[in-house]
């Protein structure tokens, strides 16, 4: 312990350290638990090191405020003279211990070869408040941060917002987060980090196309290698709120937890309330960040650790239309390409021909998959080598279906109101235990019965006017955790069944979901074009492994645009690589050249799936380029894409990062049909020999690229030359 001279308080240091990263947390009865430093390592770690640290970053008295300092803690407090968001707002239901005072009382530190985990208790005895924060960092440098507040007193306790907040450096002058909508997710947006707040409120019930995914302020035009980053993440799949706050005496925050719905947590004596987990990321470049997250990922005891399996899914090939024969030809035709996993999508249960009937009735549609056809079809699939995957929808159900005429009662909804549908459907309130018991029993009826090895698990409504009948009180909370439940029981119970998160494409990408699913679908737009930006910012979160990537027809059902087979495989490739293709219409050639992207795939995964991931933009945006390099740096894969027509062409040389300076590497034309027709008028000299260059040279010069036609892509292979 060390004490403060100025006020007799005693201070606590604890210095979290990975990576090259550092979190210095200062706890302290006058100021409660803060953070001193988050960023690069300083080095600091002992006691005298770390005071002489907080020292040298205390704000001087130069504003028109409070006379003593105001540093905001991880739950900022108002009667500290803060004036900036609080870390907990909430009330007695007659208005009393709106403004907290906590007291930390006891500190604990875990430290493992994983990472470190800080525990610190505070109490405010007046208001009758207890709150537990937990801080860790993992071996790769993620922070991940969450509060528990508990109602120690004798009254109900409201409670309206409980949120974190970790400081940013004044030299973060940049802000990138992301908007979207349907077939358009993670859309890049930039701004100054002016004085105020950037908030960015999902109200969705889930995490929405538009959300802001990751938050990051950096330093002025930081970019996928340069400008060091604070990057921010909350790990929820209902409402949740992230924002980056600058105030007038120049503190910059990023603060972020789940948004709380009026009403919706009121704690009872001796209840609480827990946040969920959010994620801060420093590094330098958005792709040092990135490879944080990933690593953090990669690392959980629940990561899939299989060869992604390539995907067929049949919605865009059938929709509604379900015919045994034609499914069955689909089926033979994905195996031929070499499919590992076939996926049949909507409508093959209770009334479900269109999208107006049957969700919530989860059996075999009699009309459809009778007679033993259903049976039938699964083991054709499994016959033919693959495994069987079946769409589901477990969260909405549909006004005209079985459940909803039994049990009106199991919808959320206001009092007094149905709420607006949304793609002819409501939501199913799981908090009620026969509408989870329902759920639960029909899905596991069928994996169990015939042995479905995949889920695809839709959601495709916002939660509106999502109240509960048990409880009359807003219930998107109570909903959240409650698919989070019936997912942890459904694996426990099918430990062998992979579950992928789809949600009106993209709308549930975040790092609550995927600790109970194992992969997510980014969009519903197949479009390649498209599908690079989606993809390409997805990854800022999560691995490729973790990203459905599908190739789709010639002509995309969302756009309307005619893309090569070419450029449609390359873009899935960087991915968990599938089809979503009616593959009956395909010519010969192309089932041959699809046949060949599917074994460069299944060649390339082990690469893709493990090594780290390097982003450019060139030719002023117009061309990108992303790479996977493995981790032992021998080999790497890197994809050059012409998305637009630059002011200049052909492009000039591509330089190819991440690889071992000292090393010598070979450079190599890759992916089908990249020797088969030679163009010498649009490919460098080296195209069909390859080169042999010091990852240094790669790195300073890199290489010619053929001179590229929009929406076409050049794949190169590098390998390490072994003596």
């Amino acid at each position: 312990m060390l004490r403060d001279e100025k006020n007799g308080d005693s201070t606590t240091y604890v210095s979290l350290n990975a990576a090259g990263v550092a979190c210095v947390l200062a706890v302290s009865s006058d100021t409660g638990a803060r953070i001193v430093h988050w960023g690069a390592d300083t080095g600091a770690r002992t006691p005298a090191e770390l005071q002489q640290l907080d020292l040298s970053v205390a704000p001087p008295l130069a504003t028109n405020g409070v006379d003593e300092r105001v540093i905001a803690s991880i739950l900022p407090e108002g009667r500290t003279g803060w004036t900036g968001a609080p870390g907990i707002a909430g009330h007695r239901l007659d208005g009393g211990a709106w403004t907290p005072y906590l007291v930390p009382t006891a500190l604990r530190v875990d430290e493992r070869a994983d990472g470190t985990t800080v525990i610190v208790d505070a109490a405010d005895l007046e208001n009758g408040l207890a709150v537990r924060l937990d801080v860790e960092m993992d071996a790769a440098g993620v922070m991940r941060l969450r509060a528990e507040l508990t109602n120690t007193g004798e009254t109900p306790y409201a409670l309206d917002a409980l949120e974190l907040a970790l400081p940013v450096p004044t030299l973060a002058d940049d802000i990138l987060d992301f908007a979207g909508r349907w077939a358009n997710e993670r859309t890049p947006q930039r701004q100054d980090f002016v004085v105020g707040s950037h908030v960015r409120e999902g109200r969705h019930g889930r995490t929405g196309a538009d959300a802001a995914t990751v938050l990051s302020v950096g330093a002025r035009d930081f970019s996928f290698d340069s400008g060091e980053i604070w990057s921010m993440h909350v790990g929820f799949s209902g409402n949740h709120r992230v924002a980056a706050e600058r105030t007038f005496d120049g503190t910059r925050l990023l603060r972020g937890g789940e948004l709380l719905l009026p009403g919706e947590i009121v704690l009872a004596a001796g209840e609480s309330y827990e946040s969920p987990w959010v994620y801060a990321v420093h590094g330098v470049g958005l792709d040092a960040v990135a490879a944080r997250f990933h690593t953090h990922l990669r690392a959980r005891a629940a990561h899939p650790t299989s060869a992604r399996p390539v995907v067929m899914n049949v919605w865009e090939a059938v929709y509604f239309n379900h015919d045994l024969d034609e499914i069955t030809q689909l089926a033979d035709l994905a195996a031929e390409a070499g499919v590992e996993r076939f996926v049949l999508d909507d409508g093959w249960f209770g009334a479900r021909r269109d999208d107006t009937a049957g969700l919530g009735d989860w059996v075999i549609a009699d009309d459809v998959w009778g007679d033993g056809r259903f049976g039938r079809l699964v083991d054709h699939v499994n016959g033919l080598g693959m495994e069987f995957g079946l769409w589901f929808e477990p969260e909405m159900v549909n006004l005209d279906s079985d459940l909803a005429r039994a049990h009106p009662e199991w919808l959320l909804q206001a009092p007094g109101r149905i709420p607006v549908p949304a793609r002819n459907q409501q939501v199913l309130d799981l908090t009620h235990p026969g509408a989870y018991a329902h759920v639960r029993d029909q899905i596991s009826a069928l994996v169990r019965g015939y042995g479905i090895g995949f889920i695809k698990w839709d959601h495709n409504r916002d939660l509106v006017d999502a109240g509960s009948t048990r409880t009359g009180r807003a219930g998107v909370h109570a909903q959240t955790l409650a698919v989070y439940r019936l997912l942890a029981e459904l694996r426990e119970t099918f430990p062998a069944l992979e579950i992928e998160s789809c949600s009106s494409g993209g709308a549930r990408v975040d790092l609550g979901i995927l600790q109970h699913t194992d992969r997510v679908w980014a969009s519903d737009c197949i479009d390649a074009h498209e599908r690079q930006q989606i993809q390409r910012w997805t990854a800022q979160l999560i691995p490729l492994e973790l990203i459905g990537s599908h190739v789709g027809e010639e002509r995309a059902h969302t756009t309307g645009r005619r893309l090569d087979l070419s450029f449609r495989a390359a873009s899935a490739v960087f991915g968990h690589f599938g089809i979503e293709w009616d593959l009956r219409t395909a010519s010969a050639d192309e089932l041959a050249e699809l046949r060949e992207w599917v074994a460069f795939y299944k060649n390339m995964r082990p690469l893709l799936h493990t090594g780290t991931l390097v982003r450019r933009d060139l030719e002023d945006g117009a061309l990108w380029m992303q790479g996977v390099v493995s981790p032992e740096l021998d080999r790497a894969i890197f994809a050059i894409s012409l998305r637009d027509r630059p002011a200049t062409w052909p492009a000039g040389s591509v330089r190819l990062p991440g690889l071992d300076a000292t090393r010598t590497y070979r450079v190599s034309a890759a992916g089908p049909g990249a020797l088969r027709t030679v163009d010498p008028r649009i490919v460098p000299a080296w195209w069909t020999e390859g080169l042999v260059l010091s990852g240094a040279s790669l790195a300073a010069a890199g290489v010619q690229i053929p001179a590229l036609q929009p929406d076409h892509t050049a794949l190169l292979l590098v390998d390490e030359v072994r003596a």
